[in-house]
């Protein structure tokens, strides 16, 4: 089973590839690192990456924090479903998801649900109030279905290159 590859991943030769694969590993490289690592001389390595930052293939720079250990327990993936799907309860819904710090993750889904959200909550309560107090509050919301994640089987960020 292979993957499919949009034109913008095809279009990356196999140098970019490789600052990639690097970078998505050990983002906190210095540039003379990288370039050591992918065999290629500073300056070069340096335009490469300007390059791929333009192009919005690197689209940021983050640490990777420990959600747990940062004091968010509970991570819950969130079915939601419009009631109305006009272009006004749609736009609300997706400025809102944008808007709040715990929503880490919001997707337009087809099947059973219009939106699926991965959330972060501190405790049971914080997310209780995050449901009563945003999201039932939203025009069109016609039905949420919560999923608190047991635990975590594989998390990871790194796309296949």
């Amino acid at each position: 089973m292979g993957l499919v590859m949009d034109k913008s991943l095809i279009d990356l030769d196999k140098v970019e590839r490789q600052i990639l694969a690097v970078l998505q590993s050990e983002g906190r490289l210095t540039n003379q690192q990288l370039a050591e690592r992918v065999q290629m001389s500073p300056a070069a390595c340096w335009r490469r990456v300007k390059q791929l930052e333009q192009r919005g293939i690197i689209s940021n720079y983050a640490a990777i924090l420990d959600r747990k250990k940062a004091g968010f327990n509970f991570c819950i993936f969130m079915h939601v479903s419009l009631s109305r799907h006009n272009k006004e309860n749609v736009e609300k819904f997706e400025q809102a998801m944008k808007m709040r710090p715990e929503v880490l993750e919001c997707y337009a889904t087809t099947g059973d649900s219009d939106f699926i959200l991965r959330v972060v909550a501190q405790d049971i309560e914080s997310y209780d109030r995050f449901l009563e107090e945003f999201v039932f509050g939203l025009p069109g919301i016609s039905q949420v279905k919560s999923s608190i994640t047991l635990r975590e089987i594989k998390f990871d960020t790194k796309l296949p290159l």
